[in-house]
């Protein structure tokens, strides 16, 4: 017994290292950075330079509140449709679902901009029934649409995880008693995957709003975003410790969105029928 559990806590090393190494020690080094100087001595200064990029937080927020609205709108359709299918069909259509990320992101970013920039194969479309060139690159239609393009399988999956596990008899009771297809979908289905959509939000919400390349490729560098602030301070050696501190707000956002998002997940665990 006592020798399974030295095994069990020896098994927690390389994990506990891991974490160490690359989560606890990075943000101890961003919480140092942030309330130093650049001569190391400690200052709020760089907390009270925030209020100057109240404007870029906000503006973040509410491309990464779009894009979520979205990819939810757009995916929690999608996977009641796959999860209605034939084992078979949805094994192949959520292959078809996560190709795209076993691409790099960069490489899928770079694809779009084929796409929709000026001379890109949408415009040429455009044109050839003419209708003109359209500014698409360079809008905030765009980086929206590629936050969305980027990040629906992340809202698609853990809703469809959450729709595959419905068992049919519920549908048939509710057919039973009279529940029309709006009804079923509204009081049986929806309550009984609120877990997944809420898993799907987080997983949605917190890269679109740290996102930074698909705001430069795609936004033609008309918008600042957070990820872009912070990644322009870290280049500049002045300015590093005010990245920092942004990098610290960053992260308490995060943190509280999911926290919060984790609290409704915990008040509709394992979902509930409504009456």
């Amino acid at each position: 017994m006592n020798k399974k559990s030295f095994l069990d806590s020896f098994s927690l090393v390389p994990h506990a290292v891991w974490s160490v190494l690359f989560i606890v020690a990075p943000l101890i080094f961003v919480v140092y950075f942030a309330f130093t100087d650049r001569n190391g001595n400690f200052t709020f200064s760089n907390i009270g330079a925030l209020s100057d990029y109240a404007h870029i937080f906000g503006l973040s927020v509410a491309f990464a509140l779009i894009a979520t609205v979205i990819c939810l709108l757009i995916g929690y359709p999608l996977a009641f449709f796959i999860s209605r299918l034939k084992p078979s069909k949805q094994k192949i259509l959520i292959l078809i679902l996560m190709l795209p990320m076993w691409i790099s992101l960069l490489i899928r970013t770079y694809s779009l901009m084929a796409l929709l920039d000026n001379g890109g194969l949408l415009n040429t479309l455009f044109e050839a029934i003419g209708i003109g060139p359209v500014k698409i690159v360079g809008t905030a239609g765009a980086v929206i649409l590629g936050m969305v393009y980027d990040f629906l399988p992340y809202m698609v999956l853990p809703i469809y995880t959450s729709m595959s596990k419905l068992d049919i008899r519920y549908f048939e009771a509710a057919e039973d008693l009279g529940c029309n297809g709006f009804k079923t979908m509204t009081k049986v289905v929806f309550p009984l995957t609120v877990p997944g959509i809420i898993s799907g939000i987080t997983m949605v919400f917190v890269p679109s709003i740290s996102t930074f390349y698909i705001s430069q490729k795609l936004g033609g560098g008309s918008f600042d975003l957070i990820g872009d602030t912070i990644e322009r301070h870290f280049q500049n050696q002045s300015t590093y410790n005010v990245g920092a501190a942004i990098s610290l707000v960053m992260m308490i956002l995060i943190l509280i969105s999911v926290a919060v998002m984790n609290k409704f997940a915990d008040d509709n665990k394992g979902g509930q029928l409504i009456v």
